[in-house]
């Protein structure tokens, strides 16, 4: 048996935001190295791998919200909760505009109330919290690091940018066991958000129709591929339970290759073998014009890099989309 077979065997683990995209592969690949998952689930989601894959039978589904401070507190009392990997959010920036009440209680208080809820419970022992390059906000100085000063000022920014904080203050205040994961914009099969770029272009293209950039296709971002996001927060979990001088900090998580979304796009088309033009709306608003990410830290102190990077991550998800559309 590896080192991360004994480390997650039989380990008891809440997963929220389970149904999304990171959260139902993460679930998968705790599944299979024996782990006993508990996934909290707010909306059903039909379409979700957690809820219609065949693995998922080995999970304890909970039904309730992270806002909810007592449910909380029961869950990670009744199951025994060792550690935490806190997922669940509200990501979507067109909504987040839209909707910013909604958008902070869910990503930060809910935060709050899980980690006082953690704070609480004597088995708790790792929680890994996700937090975002969007809460690093506008930056000079490219690409960010650790060291950039938080800063997010839109909805879905701020939100973020608190919920990193308030992770910061429990582990200096109170000793609580958590660490940050800062990523990219993720992708990957089973994301079932279409107005983000990488499915929704690949649907665009298996209905022979024209892709569409909401933005003016100059916005540049970091791209990361869920299954290297999974790395990610299975070493950081695996890193803090060794080293508890890690609680508190942060890591960014990166494939360190930005590109505009007209480049994302137009990689997507070479890769598919499509010649047809996207639509480019102009239509985003209260959005940052670069950002991206140096992960040196996480390669140097935690080991990890990515295993898939982006081109494989594309055909990989290309390959997903292409099967179950198909049906």
């Amino acid at each position: 048996m590896s080192p991360r077979e004994r480390f997650w065997r039989d380990r008891r683990v809440l997963v929220t935001g389970a149904t999304g995209l990171v959260g139902s592969h993460l679930t998968r690949e705790l599944v299979s190295l024996g782990c006993d998952v508990v996934a909290l689930v707010r909306d059903w989601v039909p379409g979700s791998p957690l809820l219609s894959e065949e693995w998922a039978g080995a999970v304890t589904l909970v039904r309730g919200d992270v806002c909810d401070q007592a449910a909380m507190e029961r869950i990670l009392g009744e199951h025994e909760i060792a550690s935490v990997v806190h997922l669940a959010a509200q990501t979507i920036v067109p909504i987040a505009n839209r909707n910013p009440v909604s958008t902070f209680e869910t990503n930060v208080a809910g935060t709050w109330r899980l980690l006082e809820a953690a704070r609480r419970s004597p088995k708790v022992s790792e929680f890994v919290l996700a937090s975002s390059d969007k809460a690093y906000g506008q930056a000079a100085v490219l690409p960010y690091t650790e060291e950039t000063p938080l800063a997010g000022l839109y909805p879905y920014d701020a939100s973020k940018s608190c919920a990193d904080l308030i992770a910061q203050s429990y582990a200096a205040t109170y000793g609580t066991p958590v660490a940050i994961t800062r990523c990219g914009n993720f992708f990957g099969g089973g994301d079932l958000n279409w107005s983000r770029i990488v499915p929704g272009t690949i649907r665009s293209v298996l209905a022979g129709e024209r892709p569409v950039i909401r933005s003016d296709g100059t916005l540049v971002r970091d791209y990361i591929y869920v299954g290297d996001a999974v790395e990610a927060y299975m070493t950081l979990t695996e890193r803090l339970a060794e080293n508890r001088a890690l609680a508190g900090r942060a890591f960014n998580f990166s494939t360190e290759i930005p590109l505009s979304a007209r480049a994302l796009v137009d990689l997507v088309l070479a890769r598919m073998g499509s010649d047809l033009e996207p639509i480019v709306l102009g239509e985003a608003t209260h959005e940052i014009a670069e950002q991206y990410l140096d992960a040196s830290r996480a390669r140097a102190e935690l080991g990890w890099a990515p295993r898939y990077g982006l081109e494989e991550g594309l055909d990989r998800t290309i390959a997903w989309y292409r099967e179950r559309l198909a049906r």
